[in-house]
């Protein structure tokens, strides 16, 4: 195969199996839930609290990681916060204190938040403006989230809460994916994925200009994406268990579900944005979105899991969008677009999840969820005004941006957009 296509593609294939190893205790943190609601007895409202620490520190410390991934390159991040983030979900069941159980799972929130503006920043560069490529980094964290529901029920199955050290063991294939990746990055002829702005570690459009309203805009979108994913990551599992009658396997089913939609639908966004533009296809998502949760709340029965995987590919299929939209809105701050899309309004979510939990320990878990069907109405709302950004790293179209020929741009880029449709 020609060497250009294993450039691009070899950096982004490190990158997208090590944000697998991270994202899995994103994933992990929610899947805990159940257990810690069963072995130690919490409350709806105790148990959503742990989901909220790891949430809040991301949504709080993710933005400032981002900032100086603006000002400085610090890919030494990417193994040094896998190794944080995979230890502190790692010890969440060593002790039966509450609050250590806070702490240790608020360091892994802090590992997750430092990984993925410089990681978002890396995947960018490596992607060349491909939506698919990018999408596939995109599609390693999501396939993390959709493997730790099978990875805590097995760890925990061969000995309690008390058996969570073995959680580890992804960080530590993880950091050497990092250390692997950067290599490879550093080893990929020099075709620069934007063109720097004085001061940034990311690219620009025509005039570098920032469009904060729409990047705004896109971010209100994201926080009700956010809202609607963490409250059914928190309660699916114990939802599905009650309007089904099944046990801990049915909540299990649920939850791996809902995650491995993101293993289809990331890797459909983009080549649909290919084909159709962005924006649209990221409206026509929280649209699908809207009808699936309420199937999902609604709907009693076996059949509840077709709106699970419906709600799924709806709130997947823009995920690697929203964080090229933001990036090309901010095309000065990459690092903060990253930061911001991929921690604060994503995670921001975990901070709706006590409330869920405290509605629910009053009422129902079903009643609790009602709400998350009006949320992707709202994020349609606000992203309907929206216009596409420019994408000065798209390649072609922008010869003057890169010290290489317009032709050996233009193979690069063709070769990519062939591998793309195929």
């Amino acid at each position: 195969m020609p060497t250009k296509r294993t450039a691009l593609t070899g950096p982004i294939t490190l990158l997208s199996l090590g944000h697998a190893c991270v994202d899995v205790y994103q994933g992990a943190v929610a899947a805990l839930v159940p257990f810690f609601v069963s072995e130690r007895s919490y409350t709806y409202a105790a148990a959503s609290g742990i989901v909220l620490a790891v949430s809040l520190l991301s949504s709080v410390v993710q933005p400032l990681f981002g900032a100086l991934t603006d000002k400085w390159a610090m890919p030494w991040l990417l193994p040094v916060s896998t190794l944080v983030g995979g230890s502190g979900v790692a010890l969440a069941g060593v002790s039966g204190s509450y609050a250590l159980t806070l702490a240790v799972v608020a360091l892994s929130g802090i590992g997750i938040a430092a990984y993925h503006p410089e990681s978002a920043r890396m995947a960018r560069t490596a992607s060349r403006g491909s939506h698919t490529a990018m999408g596939w980094f995109s599609l390693g964290g999501n396939l993390g989230f959709a493997t730790a529901p099978l990875l805590v029920a097995a760890v925990i199955a061969t000995g309690g809460l008390r058996a969570s050290p073995l959680l580890v063991v992804p960080a530590l294939a993880g950091a050497a994916l990092c250390v692997a990746a950067l290599r490879a990055v550093e080893a990929v002829p020099a075709v620069p994925a934007a063109p720097r702005v004085s001061g940034t570690a990311g690219g620009g459009d025509r005039d570098g200009r920032d469009d904060w309203a729409s990047f705004m805009k896109l971010t209100g979108a994201i926080v009700c994406r956010s809202i609607v994913f963490v409250g059914l990551s928190a309660f699916i599992s114990l939802f599905v268990r009650q309007r089904t009658g099944g046990g801990e396997a049915a909540g299990t089913a649920a939850l791996f579900v809902l995650y491995l939609g993101g293993a289809v639908g990331t890797v459909t966004g983009g080549k649909l944005a290919t084909r159709h533009g962005r924006l649209p296809v990221v409206r026509w998502s929280y649209a699908l979105t809207v009808l699936a949760v309420a199937g999902v709340v609604l709907v009693p029965g076996p059949l509840l899991y077709v709106f699970v995987a419906l709600t799924s590919a709806g709130l997947y299929v823009p995920f690697s969008l929203h964080v090229t939209l933001a990036q090309d809105y901010l095309p000065r701050r990459v690092g903060t677009a990253s930061g911001v899309t991929l921690g604060l309004a994503v995670s921001i979510g975990g901070v709706a999840s006590p409330l869920i939990g405290a509605v629910a320990d009053a009422t129902s878990l079903r009643t609790a969820l009602a709400p998350l069907i009006a949320l992707p109405a709202l994020g349609w709302f606000l992203l309907r005004t929206l216009n596409e950004p420019e994408m000065p790293d798209a390649g072609p179209r922008r010869p003057a941006a890169t010290p290489h020929p317009p032709a050996a741009r233009d193979t690069c880029v063709k070769s990519f957009q062939h591998d793309d449709q195929g």
